[in-house]
């Protein structure tokens, strides 16, 4: 049966957490609408038998950590689950800077703007940086790169969203053992546990050290009294009256079940895909949102993400240990032929080989496999396939220039689907730039790259920060919300995720999501 309230929450992300955190505070009966689980700490997957995906179309079959959207010209990889991306993210909390805001925005968004936000995510999500007693080997070979070309100017820590013990060191027996985490609990009464380096930030923290948004502000948002309803797949939105009508499917026990609530106000924060499919659909097959903007599935872009690998024979890079991002050599400055793009350390959790390893030594076939593959990477790594890897990682201020649309697929469960186009062609600049910059880096410091064969062939990317599609604007031919993300045409619908962005900042965009989300939700009325 449907019910009311002031506000429906769809998503519960970097912008649907601070929304439903902040309007709660206001006194505003808050639902929030979940399409993932309510992930526990002994919940994570780690085994290929394991609930890994989410599947758009089924949920009620697969509900499980991530969602991975493959379409012709790139792949964007999803959380799903209540605290939406920061299940998945690297931790990485860091400020856009001011050449992102330079053009392509509202007027009323600067950086200046943007500042006092920047400060209260910080304040809520504990940012710290690596502990200089806690560097690692990706760490320490970062700073030997950036010094070795003449670019130790532009080293910097990056601020991370993780509790670091002082007191914790490598030199500890067994020092990622989870006994070596402080347990505490947090100032929203969640308990936590301090970083060991255990390498699984991406796939959850085994002892709670990271900070992700179910630990503060849904936290906040649900001892205020917010009803948060994970499972939850919101498939259409209807005006009714000076209201609105949220349909929804509710999955439980193998089923989906649709039903609806109507509230005064809805802010629609399921990220850059799935925001804007939800629009389109609205708009264009459903019809009960006809006067979105034509802006509506422009302007998209892929941040500019990219991982290149290289092996070292005499190093210990530990690619599998601390957190997944620590530092990042900054480029943004667009010194390096007008290329804007920031390099970062990356890494990979240890369960993704043993993973591997398990499925694909099911049988003798797959089995040899896995074992020319190791001795071929052992090869170049002087015989550490997995302890000589860089994953060199980084984003750039790639071309805004992807197209979503709502077509016609009779493969789809109700006939219509998402397709996005993304040429990659006016972005190969800025990707080449960041690759280049990996194969300097990695020849200062003796490794040997492996070249990104996936882009240098087939021009693919697989991005996890994807923005736009409902990007800002001043009116409805050039943005499909306003500088406070509300539609145009529709008073009280909100968009306040990734999507609003309207173009690459360069660098991880979480927490300009999230300070864009507190400065919007300030301005509801």
């Amino acid at each position: 049966m449907a019910d009311d309230c002031d506000t429906v929450v769809i998503g519960s992300g970097f912008g649907g957490a601070v929304a439903a955190c902040r309007l709660t505070q206001r006194g505003d009966k808050v639902v929030v609408l979940e399409r993932g689980r309510r992930w526990q700490t002994d919940a994570f997957p780690r085994g290929p038998g394991d609930d890994w995906i989410y599947d758009i179309n089924r949920p009620e079959r697969a509900n499980g950590w991530i969602d991975m959207r493959v379409f012709p010209d790139i792949a964007v990889v999803q959380g799903a689950g209540v605290g939406g991306g920061s299940l998945i993210y690297a931790n990485v909390f860091v400020p856009a800077q001011a050449a992102a805001f330079a053009d392509g925005w509202p007027p009323e968004i600067t950086l200046a703007e943007l500042q006092p936000h920047y400060a209260t995510t910080g304040a809520m999500l504990d940012v710290a940086e690596l502990p200089d007693g806690q560097l690692t080997g990706r760490h320490r070979l970062m700073r030997d790169a950036a010094a070795a070309t003449g670019n130790a100017d532009r080293l910097r820590k990056l601020p991370l969203a993780v509790r670091f013990d002082p007191a914790w060191s490598y030199d500890l027996p067994d020092p990622h053992a989870h006994h070596h985490s402080s347990p505490f609990v947090n100032r929203h009464g969640k308990a936590q546990g301090t970083c060991v380096h255990c390498g699984d930030c991406d796939l959850g923290c085994p002892v709670g050290a990271r900070n992700t948004l179910d630990l503060n502000y849904l936290a906040v948002a649900e001892a205020g009294g917010a009803d948060i309803r994970p499972l939850h797949m919101v498939v259409g939105i209807e005006p009714e009256g000076r209201r609105y009508r949220v349909y929804f499917d509710r999955v439980d026990q193998g089923r989906r079940a649709r039903d609806s609530i109507v509230a005064g106000r809805v802010v629609l924060a399921a990220g850059s895909l799935n925001s804007t499919e939800l629009l389109l659909r609205c708009r264009d097959v459903l019809g009960t949102l006809p006067d979105l903007s034509p802006r509506l599935g422009q302007g998209w872009c892929a941040n500019g993400d990219f991982l290149t690998l290289a092996t070292y024979g005499d190093r210990s890079v530990g690619p599998t240990r601390g957190p997944t991002i620590t530092t990042a050599v900054d480029f943004l400055d667009g010194s390096d032929g007008g290329h804007r793009y920031f390099v970062e350390d990356g890494g990979f959790p240890d369960v993704v080989s043993n993973a591997l390893r398990e499925m694909l030594g099911r049988n003798t076939v797959t089995k040899r496999f896995f074992r020319l593959y190791e001795r071929a990477l052992g090869a170049l790594a002087g015989g550490r396939p997995l302890d000589g890897v860089m994953p060199w990682f980084g984003q750039g201020a790639d071309a805004s220039n992807g197209v979503m649309r709502i077509e016609r697929d009779l493969l789809d469960p109700d006939g219509w689907s998402l397709d996005l186009e993304w040429d990659p062609a006016p972005s190969s600049g800025v990707v080449n730039a960041l690759i280049d910059r990996h194969r300097q880096f990695t020849r200062a410091t003796g490794g040997r790259i492996i070249e990104p064969l996936i882009w240098r062939i087939f021009d693919y990317l697989i991005t996890p920060h994807p923005l736009g599609g409902c990007g800002m604007g001043t009116d409805r031919t050039t943005g499909v919300v306003d500088h406070a993300g509300e539609v145009f045409g529709y008073p009280r619908l909100h968009v306040l995720d990734g999507s609003i962005v309207p173009r690459a900042l360069g660098l991880n965009p979480s927490r300009t999501i999230a300070a864009l989300a507190e400065r919007n939700v300030a301005l509801m009325q």
